[in-house]
């Protein structure tokens, strides 16, 4: 019997429809998809677990061929009472106050006007769990957030984050005819279409797709999130947030996003 051809995905990534064309083309070859821990979706290939793998990027590309897919637009995840839910997007620097729960942000310590609690090592599930609870905040690709949609939860576009990409990657030394046949696939191939060989041409010496600068987007409005919880509390000068237990003090809200209609 055929041993099944494994593709890993990280969270977010959503392989269905590529599946659904391999098996429709290829009925006598074996699909297997499997969900891993974007910390571990370099390790599944190296240990052999994986033929390929829909990674997000950066990842460590030595000994991996890899093909960037498509980019995916940054988010911040907040309770639904939060002020940031008033906007239809917020620059990071107006998140500055805010606790950094979940998400790797490379410009953040920078940014942060306050001290970044020790959160424990945990799952996006747990993570949002804190983040409900309005401890803080998560900044994570949109499909993630869309993945752990809760209805106590808001996601807003965060300008000023580059975007993150997905890409394929498998293992230089693999030698499997099912790794061009899932190529083909996810490049949008008819089933007639003739097959290549991958090389390093195509897909290891590929650079990846350049970061978009996001940093230009869009022009904000002037209103703070500050200003608006100060109208509707009726109480001049109390738009500083105060500081609970889990929560820094003193957060200032949101200053230049772009209100929701």
């Amino acid at each position: 019997m055929t041993e099944p051809f494994r593709i890993a995905f990280v969270a977010g990534v959503t392989p269905d429809k590529w599946a659904r064309i391999w098996r429709e083309r290829h009925s006598d070859l074996p699909l297997e998809l499997a969900l891993v821990e974007e910390a571990q979706q370099r390790a599944v290939l190296v240990a052999g677990e994986a033929d390929m793998a829909l990674v997000r990027l950066p990842i460590d590309r030595e000994s991996l061929h890899l093909i960037p897919l498509y980019e995916e637009q940054p988010v911040v995840v907040v309770g639904k009472e939060h002020p940031v839910a008033a906007y239809d997007e917020i620059p990071l620097a107006e998140l500055a106050g805010e606790q950094l729960v979940a998400g790797d942000v490379a410009s953040w310590d920078e940014v942060a006007t306050v001290e970044r609690l020790p959160f424990p090592e945990m799952s996006l599930k747990e993570a949002f769990e804190v983040v409900a609870s309005g401890t803080g905040m998560a900044i994570v690709p949109m499909s993630v957030a869309r993945l752990h949609h809760r209805k106590d939860l808001v996601h807003r576009p965060v300008l000023d984050v580059p975007t993150t990409q997905v890409g394929l990657a498998w293992p230089v030394d693999h030698d499997d005819d099912r790794v061009e046949t899932f190529i083909g696939i996810v490049r949008g191939r008819r089933a007639t279409s003739s097959r290549g060989t991958p090389g390093a041409s195509e897909a290891g010496g590929r650079k990846a797709v350049p970061e978009k600068d996001t940093s230009q987007r869009r022009g904000s409005s002037k209103k703070s999130v500050s200003s608006r919880k100060t109208a509707s509390s009726g109480k001049p000068g109390s738009g500083t947030a105060q500081g609970g237990k889990g929560r820094s003090g003193g957060r200032r809200g949101p200053a230049a996003g772009k209100r929701r209609r």
